[in-house]
C-alpha cells in the first residue's frame, strides 16, 4: 500500500505580522513550523505503516526550497520518502492552482491512500485537500478524527461534526483530511535524525509534472487578494486592579453596555 501525506510549511501563527505599506505577510525572521493538521496526518500514516505489511509513506510538500529542512524532519520521524514541489512557476498559487499542482505530482508518484490536514493555519480555507480529491476523481472524507480500520480495498473512519460523529466506510483509493487533535505526533529519535542526513529530498519542478502552465501559479489562480491589513486599536483603554468578584461584575456590566450579552 502506498500512502501519500500532504504537508505544508507555515509561519508560526503567534508570530505573524502584516506590512502596513504593502499589505503582505512579513516572513523575514518569522519561525516556520509544520502545519499541525498535516503533522497529525503524517502520524496516522506512520501508524498504519507500523500495523500493516508492505506500506510505504511518501510526504509531498509544495513550497520554497527552504521547506526541504521541514521534510528532513519528517524523514527523521520515519517516513520513507519526501518530495518537494518547488519552482518559480508555482509562485502566487491559490488553492485552485495548488490542488492542480499537487494532483499532477500525485499521479506521477502513484497512491492508494492520500492523507491531508484539514486546513493550514496560515490560510484556514480547508480547500486544498477536497479540491485535490476532485481533480483525481476519488472519494474524500473530511474532518477525520480517527482511522478505525483499513485493508487493501476499504478504509473505515470517524468523521467529526459540530455536535455529532459519523462512521464512514470509503473505497480505496481515497483522500482523508485529518484534525490535529486526533493524535500526538511522535518524537524523532537520535538514530533516525542521523539517518535523515543521509537521505535526499526529491525535488519536482514544473518540467517534471507535465502540467499546463495556465493551471499553476498566478496564471492558474482565480482568487485575487485585493488588500490585507491589520486592524489598529484606536479606542482608549483603562486598566483595573480588582478582586476576582468585582472584576467579574465589571466585565459583565461592560458586555451588557456593549450589547454583547443581554442577561
Amino acid at each position: 500500500m502506498k500512502i501519500i501525506a500532504l504537508v505544508k510549511q507555515v509561519p508560526d501563527s503567534t508570530e505573524i505580522r502584516v506590512d502596513k505599506v504593502t499589505g503582505t505577510l512579513i516572513r523575514a525572521g518569522v519561525p516556520s513550523i509544520i502545519n499541525p493538521d498535516d503533522l497529525a496526518g503524517v502520524e496516522e500514516a506512520l501508524k498504519i505503516k507500523e500495523t500493516k505489511d508492505d506500506v510505504t509513506v511518501t510526504v509531498i510538500s509544495m513550497g520554497p526550497p527552504q521547506a526541504s529542512g521541514m521534510l528532513k524532519e519528517l524523514l527523521a520521524r520515519g517516513v520513507d520518502e519526501c518530495v518537494l514541489i518547488t519552482d518559480r512557476a508555482f509562485a502566487g498559487a491559490d488553492t485552485c492552482a495548488t490542488s492542480s499542482t499537487l494532483a499532477a505530482a500525485i499521479e506521477k508518484i502513484g497512491y492508494d491512500l492520500i492523507i491531508a490536514g484539514r486546513q493550514a493555519i496560515d490560510g484556514d480555507t480547508a480547500q486544498v485537500g477536497p479540491q485535490t480529491a476532485e481533480r483525481l476523481d476519488i472519494p474524500q472524507v473530511t474532518y477525520v478524527d480517527k482511522i478505525i480500520d483499513i485493508n487493501d480495498k476499504v478504509i473505515t473512519v470517524r468523521k467529526s461534526l459540530e455536535d455529532s460523529e459519523e462512521i464512514i466506510e470509503a473505497k480505496l483509493p481515497c483522500l482523508l483530511t485529518t484534525l490535529s487533535g486526533m493524535n500526538t505526533p511522535r518524537y524523532m529519535n537520535c538514530n533516525d535524525i542521523v539517518d535523515s542526513f543521509n537521505k535526499e529530498v526529491k525535488i519536482m519542478t514544473f518540467n517534471d509534472l507535465g502540467i499546463d502552465a495556465s493551471k499553476v501559479g498566478l496564471a492558474g489562480s482565480p482568487t485575487k487578494v485585493h488588500h490585507t491589513f491589520t486592524k489598529d486599536v484606536t479606542a482608549e483603554t483603562e486598566t483595573y486592579e480588582l478582586p476576582a468578584g468585582e472584576a467579574a461584575k465589571l466585565i459583565a456590566k461592560t458586555l451588557k453596555e456593549k450589547q454583547i450579552i443581554t442577561k
